[in-house]
């Protein structure tokens, strides 16, 4: 038995599954019908806590701007972020049209996560119908938002699939688009196909403003870090439903080097294992099978060649490879899809997976926005 082919049929077989539930969603999905866009601006609030330092800050809010000129946005920024202050008073000056309210907040107590200190303090002055939780380096376009609201006719929440955009960003920003464009729609559309969410995408979601208010606002949040996680889990603790879309939210996020880049993996990978923690064991199963063996077929199909080299095992390692390059290129062909393959670079990302998992698991501290946070077992946090 030539064990590099075994390995590499076994990695085909998972990847083909997970390809093909994938694709048949992208298909429903875009078969719906479409939303009036113009309806769903005017009946949102564009929630965006704000952080200054990054380059692109201005440039991916200008563009948020131009995408939906009818919602109401909510910018939150600091009452110490100089940097984030300017950026914002700019671009309230290129655009005397825009509906922007500047909300600025005095620093989130320890162990209370700042973003959704600042999304609990902003929701009072909200009036629209519809919120929707929008990072400041994310953009999204009228359609998805026309996307996302119409699925809260049928869910509590619905969240957008991510779509990093690496133009111009050194290798370390490339490895790290690789890694979101290549696994967002394995990893949040192709599990719809035998069971519902358990999680949404922070970046982007939308919700009832009453609902949301029913539920108690952004307060249950504040004292867990994956403020994302508990979202969804407070969502469904009450019965309520995810609506995982296709609605393409795209990311743009300047990454300074190999160090910014691993400690954000670093911390996806974290809330991935609290995530995993919280399913019951027939779903935690599922994830890893799905989710977290593929990476390590991967290197066992390199080990075993290298092991025992043959004509079967080069066949099958080097077919493996070209079904990979072609499955992740024609699911990024999807609508909004923001990045072109790059087959090395996406090989790459996908073998420094179980390092960066093995990093979160023995490495409990995390590094974000400026400070180090000791993250508990449950989601909970304190300064480190």
């Amino acid at each position: 038995m030539n064990l590099a082919a075994v390995f590499a049929c076994a990695y085909a077989a998972v990847l083909v599954l997970r390809a093909v539930c994938a694709w048949r969603e992208i298909h429903r999905q875009a078969a719906l019908p479409a939303a009036d866009a113009a309806w769903a601006m005017s009946g949102v609030a564009v929630l965006q806590p704000i952080l200054g330092g990054d380059p692109r800050l201005a440039e991916v809010l200008d563009e948020t701007l131009d995408a939906l000129p009818g919602a109401r946005f909510h910018w939150l920024v600091d009452d110490g972020d100089t940097q984030a202050r300017v950026v914002v008073a700019s671009l309230r000056a290129a655009h005397p049209r825009a509906r922007v309210a500047v909300e600025v907040n005095p620093p989130a107590p320890d162990g209370v996560n700042p973003k959704s200190f600042k999304l609990d303090r902003a929701l009072a002055a909200v009036e629209a119908p519809v919120c929707l939780v929008l990072d400041d380096d994310a953009t999204l376009t009228a359609g998805a938002l026309a996307r996302l609201v119409a699925a809260l006719d049928t869910a509590e929440i619905a969240t957008a699939l991510p779509a990093y955009v690496d133009d111009g960003e050194p290798m370390a920003g490339r490895l790290l688009a690789r890694f979101v464009n290549d696994n967002a729609a394995l990893t949040y559309l192709a599990p719809l196909a035998w069971a519902p969410p358990v999680s949404i995408n922070g970046m982007c979601y939308a919700m009832r403003t009453a609902h949301l208010r029913a539920l108690g606002g952004f307060a249950p949040l504040l004292h867990a870090l994956a403020d994302d996680l508990a979202m969804a889990d407070h969502v469904r603790a009450h019965g309520g439903r995810i609506a995982q879309t296709i609605a393409p939210v795209r990311v743009r996020t300047s990454i300074e080097g190999p160090a910014h880049y691993i400690r954000q993996m670093h911390r996806w990978m974290l809330f991935a294992t609290l995530l995993l923690r919280r399913q019951p064991l027939r779903l935690q199963l599922g994830i890893i099978v799905l989710d977290g063996v593929p990476p390590l077929l991967l290197w066992a199909t390199g080990i075993a060649l290298l092991a025992r080299p043959s004509v079967v095992g080069v066949l099958g390692a080097g077919g493996v490879l070209v079904l990979r390059a072609a499955v992740t290129a024609l699911l990024q062909r999807r609508p909004g899809g923001a990045a072109s393959p790059a087959p090395l670079l996406s090989l790459l990302s996908e073998l420094l997976q179980p390092l960066h998992l093995l990093h979160a698991v023995c490495v409990r501290t995390v590094r974000w926005r400026c400070r180090r946070y000791r993250v508990h077992a449950d989601g909970g946090f304190h300064v480190a």
